[in-house]
């Protein structure tokens, strides 16, 4: 037999947060007519019990005075002594016989007294209206009832109850207030673990939820402490996986610094052969490929060197200067605008070989002119890097950093080169906590920005 699955702590705290949400505001409400139905409803007092038994007393002794007007006349000299105080007589039927104008309030009291098992009074909002006193006049019953001039101060939440449209504006707010903690208890640590994982989306291998969502008692907690887990294996394994392929590409030094050196003495023998110059070659061509791989390595492991406070203007000299140079052997112009007082804290040299790959890509592919911009604005660096050259299909734009990609498109792949220089330098901007990304410019070129933390 299957065992029942008890409900998950999150599902326990959703069902509760929403439930006592609901179940307090209707709680509340629904209290405030009982409460003001307990506080204004009392036992009728003694004095006034007494007041309307005499008067019922003196028309019992005098039956005519019911139709002769007694009641008024003697309402009139009560106001002239300062003690107001209205009577209203009631036959069998309910009919007020010594009054037309019956007020609101005195028909909810004779509904209420109706349902009361006994004399009560009731504190209406400017008055206070007791009763009923019955008595028999020549065998016909009637009951008398009295309204006296009165206000009582009354608690301040009975303000809710005389104000309706407004209670229920105030626990609408007070719902969504309620139901708005809630939502921020679950949703904080659920965005810090979308923020972590967008982190290791874009290359920081080291980002980890933090120890306030990892500390939680439920679900989520213990779905961040996994996270966690897993973003360490995915560490361990990339940066396992990115030493082996240093260690490879440091180890085919060996062998192929023992080809050239055959190579090398080969000539001097004077086996100098068609078939030996293309091994060189070939050789030559692998020695660049195994400095590229190694150059890729050392970007991607970021071997822990220390960022620089330095101006970027003073940290590219070397790289402007050499690509001013090529520019002019190739009949190309470049404009170069940094601002010399443009500084960041960064790695000099990977950031340097990162402008340098685009620049001499820029400069190899433009048509005339070349263009490279600096300019902070808030807390980011913006470095674009345009030529006028034949760009590049909008279906590469994404691919051409990846590690191998050469794009076979506008830019052709005659020019040489194992698609690793832009891998080498969207890692150095992923070292420094950076974006980079290319798009074509109408009505042709190339722009490629890089975005760096200030």
């Amino acid at each position: 037999m299957r065992a029942i699955k008890a409900p998950n702590k999150l599902f326990i705290k959703l069902l509760l947060g929403f439930w006592l949400c609901s179940s307090l505001i209707i709680a509340s409400i629904g209290l405030l007519p009982l409460l003001q139905q307990s506080h204004d409803r009392a036992p009728l007092p003694p004095q006034l019990a007494g007041l309307l038994a005499n008067i019922a007393e003196r028309l019992q002794q005098e039956p005519n005075l019911i139709d002769s007007g007694f009641l008024r006349r003697w309402e009139h000299q009560r106001a002239a002594e300062g003690k107001p105080l209205r009577l209203y007589l009631v036959d069998e039927r309910g009919q007020v016989l010594n009054t037309h104008r019956v007020s609101r309030g005195l028909r909810s009291f004779l509904l209420m007294a109706d349902e009361a098992s006994r004399p009560i009074s009731h504190q209406f909002r400017d008055e206070l209206i007791f009763g009923p006193y019955n008595f028999k006049v020549n065998d016909t019953p009637y009951a008398l009832y009295g309204r006296l001039p009165d206000h009582h101060p009354r608690p301040w939440f009975f303000f809710f109850i005389e104000n309706k449209l407004l209670t229920l504006g105030m626990a609408i707010l007070l719902s969504g207030f309620l139901c708005g903690l809630l939502a921020w208890h679950l949703g904080k640590p659920l965005a810090s673990l979308k923020n972590t994982a967008d982190a290791l989306a874009r290359g920081e291998l080291n980002s980890r939820v933090d120890s306030k969502t990892t500390g939680r008692n439920d679900e989520i907690g213990q779905l961040a402490n996994a996270f966690n887990s897993m973003a360490e294996s995915i560490q361990a394994m990339v940066l396992s996986q990115q030493r082996l392929m240093g260690d490879i590409s440091h180890e085919l030094r060996t062998p192929l610094t023992r080809l050239q050196l055959s190579l090398a003495l080969a000539r001097k023998k004077g086996q100098q052969t068609a078939e030996n110059e293309r091994i060189g070659y070939e050789a030559e061509q692998l020695d660049k490929l195994i400095g590229e791989l190694l150059e890729l390595s050392r970007v991607t492991l970021n071997s822990r060197e220390a960022k620089v406070q330095l101006g970027l203007a003073e940290s590219l000299s070397q790289v402007l200067d050499d690509a001013e140079f090529e520019a002019e052997q190739q009949a190309k112009h470049i404009h170069i605008s940094i601002p010399e007082e443009l500084e960041l804290a960064h790695y000099p040299k990977p950031l340097s070989r990162a402008i340098e790959n685009l620049l001499r890509n820029a400069i190899r592919y433009a048509n005339s002119e070349v263009i490279l911009e600096a300019k902070a604005f808030k807390d980011k660096l913006l470095i674009c890097i345009c030529d006028d050259g034949p760009g590049i299909d909008e279906t590469e734009l994404a691919a051409i950093f990846k590690p191998f990609y050469r794009p076979d498109s506008a830019r052709e792949r005659e020019s040489g080169g194992w698609g690793l220089g832009l891998a080498i330098t969207e890692a150095a901007i992923t070292a420094h906590r950076g974006k980079i990304w290319a798009e074509n410019l109408p009505p042709h070129g190339l722009k490629v920005s890089i975005e760096l933390p200030l």
